[in-house]
């Protein structure tokens, strides 16, 4: 890519971000919104993205792309631990990224499943589940774990405090990934005392 179209990219993507972020609800930040924050033409943003769905796209992407550099499956923690660092710091992304991620996860082609990052957390969580239950069902367990942080869920109990949602997904785990999740949530819970 030329140095003035990453350019015009990073800026589209830069005011895009700051109109999601500013924004109560998805359908309040247009393409023509977008073109105009960035300072380019409308057309400079479809031969780019292709459509709405395609820069929320690259968006969610860039973001989500950061939080994947700080989390990686690790040999020599308990899988269950790891799981609830995962969709704990998933849940943190989508509260700090909501309206893009509920615009993301609410278009029709933008569905949550159909995009590089979706997939990412997918596999990670597949290989914990597999790790501590063995590989069987451990794809479908992976997608269960994952709904527990659907934008939408997220949308609906928004008003809940952090700690709530984390006992919510401490159970969560515990309850699909064993005993190990059990100890896992014991020491998790031990740590916030102490810390």
């Amino acid at each position: 890519m030329r140095a003035d179209a990453l350019r015009n990219r990073e800026s589209v993507l830069a005011a895009a971000g700051r109109l999601f972020d500013a924004a109560a609800d998805p359908d309040q930040v247009s393409m023509d919104d977008i073109a105009t924050a960035a300072g380019v033409g409308k057309g400079t943003l479809f031969r780019r993205f292709g459509d709405r769905i395609g820069l929320i796209r690259a968006l969610y992407e860039q973001r989500g792309l950061r939080l994947q550099e700080s989390l990686a499956v690790s040999p020599t923690r308990p899988a269950a631990e790891q799981a609830v660092e995962l969709l704990r710091a998933m849940l943190r992304f989508k509260l700090d990224n909501r309206v893009l991620t509920l615009a993301l996860e609410s278009a029709g082609g933008g569905s949550p499943y159909r995009n590089e990052a979706y997939d990412h957390w997918h596999a990670l969580l597949a290989v914990l589940v597999a790790e501590a239950r063995g590989p069987q069902s451990a794809d479908y367990l992976a997608h269960a774990l994952l709904a527990a942080v659907r934008s939408d869920l997220v949308e609906h109990l928004r008003d809940w405090p952090e700690a709530r949602w984390h006992a919510g997904l401490d159970a969560l785990v515990g309850s699909v990934l064993g005993d190990d999740g059990l100890a896992a949530r014991e020491r998790i819970s031990r740590s916030r005392l102490a810390g």
